[in-house]
């Protein structure tokens, strides 16, 4: 392997992969180039669920023959029939010589099936490098499958004291506008937003990433007593999921359902987590942008059910025994049990502060 050429050519594949944020799930976002002595004639990425893949618009892209060129490509080829053809089919049929990917795909669809069959097609196939890489891009599609759940990622926004809200419940705007501008950047990059029922009924939230051109995620409502109001704007359309409990008012159930509004009614008193996102995971559903409010971010934490958490600081004292505090929930008895973070970075907007974690 030329690991200098194939890391540059990688590289970019991942810098094309890239284009396709927020636009491919549940699928994940590839990029592709197709190399021929040492020059770039064909390159593509995947622009949307149930669009062509990478390999195949680098394929069409090409004004010369593919025959015995290298394709880069930041992910395994596919082998099933999807919603599009398996790749791997035209990557034969095109008389590529060799592939080179950065890592195998978690899906068990084709989870090295894909190396396989092109490998038995005579085609070289190399795993090659910028792995993590091509793993942190796709983070949620590898959640997805590996740990069989969603991608949970926790956001709040803070006065450096660790207030989210007053004493009175006021909390617009504890951040600056650049911040919540990113803030809001943030629901273009995951399928799902999660709220409380409280951060409704209290702010009466859009929860839309208001992007011309550009769909609103799944808006999804923790709300085990259906207290919704029917005018709240979440309601604005059926993009969202309503998830109660056996605690659910009856006559607002049948109004919810006449207005052709996705409620998901678990047996118990209480919502379960993990019954939830089990749900979720059967709709396909592979990332969540949990919002809050406070008791809700708490419900995850105490469960220890998310995977990155984005901390917004604003340098302002709230203070106040009775203000709301970012994470509620029971909370831990010990520091030592306390949830650690790693892979920690900051970003700043002006005098404001974000901070990004995985747990640890």
């Amino acid at each position: 392997m030329n690991s200098q050429q194939d890391q540059t050519f990688l590289n970019q594949a991942l810098k094309l992969a890239k284009k396709g944020v927020g636009a491919t799930n549940p699928n994940p976002m590839v990029g592709a180039v197709l190399v021929k002595h040492g020059r770039i004639i064909g390159k593509g990425y995947h622009k949307g669920a149930g669009l062509f893949h990478a390999e195949i618009e680098a394929l069409k892209s090409c004004k010369e023959s593919p025959k015995g060129a290298t394709l880069y490509v930041n992910l395994e080829p596919c082998s099933h029939f999807g919603r599009t053809p398996p790749c791997v089919d035209e990557i034969i049929k095109s008389k590529i010589s060799r592939v080179v990917c950065s890592t195998i795909d978690p899906n068990p669809k084709v989870y090295g099936k894909g190396m396989r069959t092109l490998q038995k097609a005579g085609i070289l196939f190399e795993v090659g490098s910028l792995a993590e890489q091509a793993r942190s891009l796709n983070e949620a599609f590898f959640t997805f499958y590996e740990k069989k759940r969603p991608f949970i990622a926790l956001k709040f926004a803070s006065s450096i004291d660790g207030k989210i809200a007053t004493k009175t419940g006021g909390s617009k705007w504890i951040t600056n506008e650049n911040a919540r501008n990113f803030a809001r950047t943030l629901r273009g990059q995951y399928q799902a937003i999660l709220v409380g029922i409280n951060t409704v009924v209290k702010d009466n939230p859009h929860l839309g990433f208001r992007a011309k051109g550009k769909k609103d995620p799944l808006r999804i409502i923790l709300d085990p007593k259906l207290k919704i109001p029917p005018e709240s704007q979440v309601l604005r359309d059926n993009n969202v999921l309503l998830v109660t409990t056996s605690r659910a008012s009856a006559k607002k159930l049948k109004l919810l359902k006449q207005k052709k509004i996705n409620i998901v009614k678990f047996p118990d008193k209480q919502i379960s987590l993990k019954k939830l996102l089990a749900y979720l995971r059967k709709k396909g559903i592979i990332s969540i942008l949990v919002e809050g409010g406070g008791k809700t971010l708490g419900f995850f934490v105490d469960e220890k059910l998310f995977d990155k958490i984005y901390a917004f600081y604003a340098p302002i004292i709230i203070g106040g025994e009775g203000a709301r505090s970012p994470v509620g929930g029971t909370g831990i008895s010990n520091l030592k049990d306390a949830m650690k973070l790693k892979n920690v970075s900051f970003e700043k907007f002006n005098n404001n502060l974000l901070m990004i974690g995985y747990r640890l």
